[in-house]
């Protein structure tokens, strides 16, 4: 006699698959964005800012790990920081071997620029991997235990919680990249986090509102 089985069906709701797809999306983005130092303008009292490209996708996985928290609880939103180490680890794994490993095309003349933008070393690599699970993790706790958490204070909770994740994520990444060389790294830590501290204020509280209104909306919620 034949056995036969029924697929299991798992159910989802569709904002959280979506917001899922682009977290992971975004994880493996952000460390190639951040090869790239842009320049946020001159502020009144802070001076020229310059900031690394990557932190507009990381505020952007801010926003949706506390709109995750937000829509289906903590315990949910640190299960997607969890899951974000596999694109993380696995992008990290593949340039590794397409620069060191697989040679370039005899043609091909730019194997030298696409290793120097991309080929983070593994001190680098390992720093990325820390400073990205503890600055998440803090996020997703903070958002969900100021003013009281769930349906309170929705972008005050959020401008709060990615302001400080982000001064942790970036003294951890560049003291466990730089310690012990030559660069200022006191001097490097302050520039970035009055950068990140700028940024997080102009993009961190509109975007958590539009995020869980559009989280509400695809799962058909009342708004």
């Amino acid at each position: 006699m034949q056995d036969q089985t029924t697929p299991r069906q798992i159910t989802m709701p569709r904002s959280l698959f979506i917001f899922s797809l682009l977290y992971g999306g975004l994880c493996v983005l952000a460390g190639v964005m951040g090869t790239k130092l842009a320049s946020l303008g001159h502020w009144p009292l802070l001076g020229d800012l310059a900031v690394e490209s990557g932190i507009f996708a990381f505020l952007l996985l801010v926003v949706m790990s506390s709109a995750v928290a937000e829509l289906f609880g903590q315990d949910t939103a640190n299960r997607l920081v969890r899951y974000g180490f596999v694109p993380l680890i696995v992008s990290m794994v593949l340039l590794t071997i397409v620069i060191r490993v697989i040679p370039p095309a005899p043609f091909w003349s730019d194997q030298e620029a696409f290793a120097r933008l991309l080929g983070q070393g593994v001190r680098m690599q390992f720093a990325g991997l820390i400073a990205y699970g503890t600055s998440q993790t803090l996020n997703v706790y903070l958002f969900g235990r100021i003013a009281g958490g769930s349906g309170k204070l929705l972008m005050l909770r959020a401008w709060i919680a990615g302001l400080l994740s982000q001064v942790v994520d970036t003294v951890l990444f560049i003291t466990i990249s730089f310690y012990g060389s030559d660069l200022p790294l006191m001097q490097i830590m302050e520039g970035q986090i009055i950068s990140k501290l700028v940024l997080s204020t102009i993009m961190v509280p509109p975007l958590i509102w539009v995020f869980v209104k559009l989280g509400q909306r695809l799962d058909g919620q009342p708004g």
